[in-house]
């Protein structure tokens, strides 16, 4: 039952004045009613409310409530819980969410409050994981799932593999997984794990007058440590990257996911429900215009006007290079004389395709995601929608680190197949595969291929320090 309390109590709770609460409930954003002269605030709004301003912090707590009637899944690396939602959709009960990011957990507390709630993975062992997810000794999970941080793995930026504080992350998570010994378990990343080093050694210190590279620093060092831990413990595995498209989400989002099965059997690859051009059979990919329309409120950053003047020369699809060309050269100066596509300059969104990859902000010169016809960026409500999130899925923080939390999360479709096939796995229900289905655009990215290239990678390394030991190289 909810309870009210009084407007300084209100106020010594969100450590704001008298003044700016009474204002909150004039204007409804916080559920109130008036008692004679003043207000009563229902207690349940004013937490959701703290939540969403920061006003609250967001505390660990164990988990609230117990479904034993679905199977047990257990959250890492959470954010705004794209993944989470996926996977509850295919028919999990998260049992319980860690998530070190301060806005991710409020929007975690918001939305799914019976979860449990951890904070930096490092702090917990496999243990205390069990006693805040209600779970005892004997008690089995039957699915573990995380994307660990992936910049460390990125393939832009100064990437450092396993060497980076957020590689070790991904490590500890590996190891609590393997200790947890649930029955699948999941590691969802970007593209750039397949050829990240386990050692990432400076440009600077390779050459002639350097040793030669060890296993570890070439590329894909760090997947061949993690596929060989996961050979050692016994669980079997397979990875492929995924296009979230192909999966009905309306966005062009690929990301590789490992699935690992505790019974040393090989998984089978994500089951589709989209193609490009209606192959297999499949309604063909879901479509931008498709998904944001129909939207009555949007919240959305500006683009500055030096921008805007070429934006409203440009139709939907279009970017820099629709525009005259001396246009061209003066919206992009110095740029426009650079190598590169430079696709994302300047771009209008299609109505008719999926969305490219949504970034963590959509108005940064070189990564522009406009409205394919209004003069402003994607709004965080569209981004929602192209991520696939619940329309009444609340969000904390200022807008920046809304549009942080959805970019950077996994599209609800990608997390409802890998739900889905789990699910299935579990209760012995046939998977239909599709033979040479094109995953993604990329080559060599299924486990097979992978480990096979990454073979012949090491051969003409060792070849080649042979040779050199031997004085022809």
């Amino acid at each position: 039952m909810s309870t009210e309390i009084t407007i300084k109590e209100a106020a010594l709770q969100l450590n704001i004045s008298v003044q700016r609460v009474r204002t909150l409930c004039r204007e409804g954003s916080l559920s109130a009613r008036k008692l004679g002269t003043t207000w009563v605030i229902d207690h349940e709004s004013l937490h959701k409310y703290g939540l969403r301003t920061a006003h609250t912090v967001a505390e660990d707590h164990p988990a609230y409530f117990v479904n034993n009637k679905k199977p047990i899944a257990l959250s890492f690396f959470s954010g705004a819980m794209g993944l989470d939602i996926g996977i509850e959709k295919a028919g999990f009960d998260i049992r319980l969410a860690c998530e070190i990011d301060k806005f991710c957990r409020q929007t975690i507390a918001l939305n799914r409050p019976k979860t449990a709630l951890l904070n930096d993975i490092n702090n917990y062992d496999a243990a205390d994981i069990r006693r805040e997810a209600g779970l005892n000794n004997n008690d089995e999970i039957d699915l573990i799932m995380g994307g660990p941080p992936c910049q460390a793995f990125s393939t832009a930026g100064n990437r450092k593999g396993f060497n980076d504080d957020r590689g070790n992350v991904f490590l500890k998570y590996l190891e609590l997984c393997l200790e947890l010994r649930p029955k699948y378990f999941v590691i969802e990343n970007v593209r750039g794990l397949l050829s990240c080093p386990m050692e990432h050694r400076p440009h600077e210190k390779r050459g002639q007058e350097y040793p030669d590279l060890s296993e570890d620093e070439l590329k894909g060092g760090a997947l061949n440590f993690i596929l060989n831990r996961l050979e050692k413990s016994g669980y079997g595995y397979s990875f492929n990257l995924y296009n979230s498209a192909n999966f009905g989400t309306p966005q062009i989002r690929e990301r590789v996911i490992i699935i690992c099965s505790r019974d040393g059997k090989e998984p089978p690859f994500l089951i589709p429900t989209h193609s490009e051009t209606g192959e297999y059979g499949l309604p063909k990919w879901n479509t931008l215009k498709r998904c944001i329309t129909k939207i009555s409120h949007h919240d959305h950053l500006t683009f500055p006007e030096k921008r805007l003047k070429y934006y409203r020369l440009l139709e939907p699809g279009q970017n820099w290079k629709n525009l005259p060309l001396e246009l061209q050269k003066e919206a992009m100066g110095k740029s426009f004389f650079s190598g590169g596509g430079k696709t994302g300059f300047l771009r209008r969104l299609a109505w008719d395709r999926p969305s490219p990859t949504l970034v963590t902000h959509p108005a940064m010169p070189a990564t522009d995601l406009a409205h394919p016809t209004e003069n402003r960026p994607l709004s965080v409500q569209e981004y929602k929608r192209i991520q696939e999130f619940p329309d009444k899925w609340e969000l904390a923080g200022p807008i920046i680190q809304q549009y942080k939390q959805i970019g950077n999360a996994v599209p609800v479709s990608l997390g409802c197949a890998v739900g889905t096939l789990i699910f299935n796995l579990l209760n012995g229900i046939d998977i239909i595969q599709h033979k040479d289905f094109k995953y993604s655009r990329y080559k060599c990215t299924t486990d097979k291929e992978w480990k096979e290239q990454f073979r012949h990678l090491v051969e003409r390394h060792n070849s080649k320090s042979e040779q050199q030991e031997l004085g022809f190289g």
